[in-house]
């Protein structure tokens, strides 16, 4: 842990220098290709030793598998060798190293990669086999219409910004970052006609970075100090469970959950950092003219902590994450596409126990939140007194429901989460069954939108605002104009 904290912020000072002395403006793309890997792999080495082969050889292989198979199914065996590559080393780590020692560990880079690895697989895939007619709007403006070379893709996969701690961005964004091509996209009225213009920007990061290393301080000060005294394993001490009043352990597994979520305040709004420091994830600009710099970020705290439904706590949870499980799973699948893409989401986090039991316990608690809101949130939401009150009551609901839900993510085995739940009668399971039973699941949306309208916790919100905020793109196909992007990703705006 301490190796991963000084590498970020030896990453950190490595992505003033590369913006400053490698800027676009200055250097070619091969030379900012080349360092910025090179950099990535001595820090993954610094890191993790010789566990970092683990990353070369699964870019390694996934890239031979992309060319020797071709662009009509590589994404298939890409996507089941990249998880299953990860899966084996989260097996050996877990079952015969260290069972429970719940730290930093070369897995958790490798599931970064392998994030990486199957979007850029399904986007060539999107890109060069499927009909443009056929894709949604996001996939048709992710879509990568050209091979990237070996270089490209490892400099995508294992740079300096994103080896550790990511997070996740999609590959034409990272490429034009490299290029240093970005657009801002405007709306304008000419003679009565919409039109769109984009022009060249580079603004500055620095204040975003020195807010962003704010977060990081205080959260990291949290973790030291309160942390440690609000232990989540608490919540199945056999004396606590005897003594205290059924209102006085909600309240304690509340504040245990909540205190244990700053370490990962600190990881991604670091990693978060460093990119922007280098000049990367800027989004564009806001109504006011301010600068936007969360083109990557993979959380909101505000929007976290004072979440009124399960569903807007992970749309602003993990974001990148759920980004990437609604492109390569929820989109594509056939059938059940919520129940598939939680069970992508506990194997890709890894093999405990503690995992699946959470996200199997999220699948109930999802779909019951979902059901309440529909059948009886209309009739709280005229008056502004009645509205209020009812946020507040929403408020504790979700908190306490997914504080109750991620308890074994944290105590990672069966045996303790099953004392947790069996301690509380598993009182939130079979409330959000009698929930599903009595009440109906409406849909949201009609017609045409069908799909849409079952879409899962990581809503529909989030990939709007990506396509309508994204401002740093680029394209890989020659035979395709900065203009004709543009246009895209003015068509699925106004979609």
């Amino acid at each position: 842990q301490v190796n991963f904290v000084v590498c970020q912020l030896f990453a950190l000072l490595a992505a003033v220098w590369f913006r400053t002395y490698l800027h676009s403006s200055k250097t070619s793309p091969f030379i900012r290709h080349v360092v910025a890997t090179l950099l990535g792999l001595y820090l993954a080495l610094f890191c993790f030793g010789w566990y970092a082969l683990h990353f070369v050889i699964q870019t390694g292989i996934s890239y031979y598998i992309m060319i020797i198979i071709g662009v009509e199914n590589m994404h298939k065996y890409c996507f089941v060798f990249a998880l299953g590559y990860l899966t084996v080393c989260q097996i050996t780590r877990v079952y015969i190293f260290d069972y429970g020692q719940y730290s930093a560990d070369f897995s958790g880079p490798m599931m970064i990669i392998t994030q990486k690895i199957t979007s850029l697989a399904f986007e060539i895939h999107d890109g060069m086999f499927r009909k443009n007619e056929d894709l949604t709007p996001s996939q048709r403006c992710l879509a990568v219409r050209r091979m990237p070379s070996l270089l490209e893709y490892l400099s995508y996969n294992c740079n300096f910004m994103g080896i550790l701690a990511g997070p996740l961005c999609s590959y034409k964004d990272y490429i034009t970052f490299i290029e240093g091509r970005s657009y801002q996209l405007q709306q304008s009225e000419a003679n009565g006609k919409e039109d769109t213009k984009y022009e060249q920007t580079d603004p500055s990061p620095n204040i975003a970075v020195a807010q962003k290393l704010l977060v990081c301080g205080l959260s990291l000060l949290f973790h030291m100090t309160i942390t440690k005294t609000l232990p989540v394993e608490y919540n199945i001490d056999d004396n606590f469970r005897a003594t205290a009043s059924w209102p006085v352990r909600f309240f304690y597994l509340y504040v245990s959950l909540m205190a244990a979520r700053p370490k990962y305040y600190f990881a991604w709004t670091l990693a978060d950092a460093i990119n922007n420091a280098a000049g990367f994830g800027f989004r564009g600009y806001d109504k006011n003219g301010v600068t936007r710099w969360d083109l990557i970020s993979n959380l909101r705290i505000q929007q976290i902590e004072f979440s009124t439904s399960f569903k807007m706590f992970l749309d602003n949870w993990n974001i990148q994450t759920a980004l990437w499980l609604k492109r390569v799973c929820y989109e594509r699948a056939t059938f059940s596409p919520t129940i598939q893409t939680f069970i992508l989401s506990a194997i890709w986090h890894g093999v405990y126990p503690g995992y699946y039991l959470t996200f199997l316990t999220g699948v109930l608690m999802t779909l019951a939140a979902r059901a309440i809101r529909n059948n009886f949130r209309h009739y709280f939401v005229e008056s502004p007194a009645v509205k209020l009150c009812y946020d507040i009551i929403t408020w504790m609901a979700t908190q306490l429901a997914i504080s109750y839900t991620v308890v074994p993510f944290v105590l990672l085995s069966v045996k303790p989460s099953v004392t947790f739940y069996s301690s509380c009668y598993f009182c939130l399971h079979i409330a959000s069954i009698l929930v599903l039973l009595v009440f109906p699941l409406k849909r949201t949306q009609k017609g045409s939108k069908k799909h849409e309208s079952i879409q899962p916790v990581w809503s529909k919100k989030l990939e709007e605002e990506n396509l309508l905020q994204k401002n740093s793109y680029s394209t890989t196909n020659n035979s395709f104009s900065q203009k004709e992007e543009v246009t895209c990703r003015y068509q699925a705006l106004k979609q």
